[in-house]
C-alpha cells in the first residue's frame, strides 16, 4: 500500500516536470555559447567586476526572451558585417533592409538597459 501512495505522490511531480520543461526551453533557446560570447562582449564594454557580470548576464536573458535566436543570430552577424572595410562593409552599413533587421533588436537592447542596468 505504501508502494502505491509513493507512486502517486511522484508520478504527478515527473509529470509536471516533463510538461513545465518543453516552456523552459522556449525560454532559454539560445546556446550557451551565445550568452557567454554577449556577456564578455558586454562586461568588455561595461567593467570587469561581479555586478556588471550579473548585469549583462540579465541583458542576454532579457534579449533572448524578447527576440528569437535566429534573430538575435541575424543582428549579431550584421553588426559583424557592418565592421568590414570596402564595398561588403557598406553594404552591411547603407541597405534599408539591414537597418530593419536591426531595430528588433536595439529595442530589445533598450529593454534589457531597463530591466537590468
Amino acid at each position: 500500500m505504501k508502494r502505491w501512495s509513493l507512486i502517486h505522490g511522484i508520478a504527478p511531480l515527473l509529470l509536471l516536470a516533463f510538461v513545465g520543461a518543453p516552456g523552459v526551453a522556449a525560454a532559454n533557446d539560445y546556446p550557451t555559447a551565445a550568452r557567454v560570447d554577449y556577456v564578455l562582449g558586454c562586461m568588455a564594454a561595461n567593467g570587469q567586476n561581479q555586478l556588471v557580470m550579473q548585469k549583462c548576464a540579465c541583458s542576454i536573458d532579457v534579449i533572448a526572451e524578447l527576440m528569437p535566436y535566429e534573430d538575435y543570430e541575424e543582428a549579431e552577424t550584421i553588426l559583424s558585417m557592418r565592421e568590414r572595410r570596402g564595398e561588403l562593409g557598406v553594404l552591411f552599413r547603407t541597405e534599408r533592409g539591414m537597418e530593419d533587421r536591426m531595430q528588433e533588436f536595439r529595442r530589445a537592447q533598450a529593454e534589457a538597459d531597463l530591466r537590468c542596468f
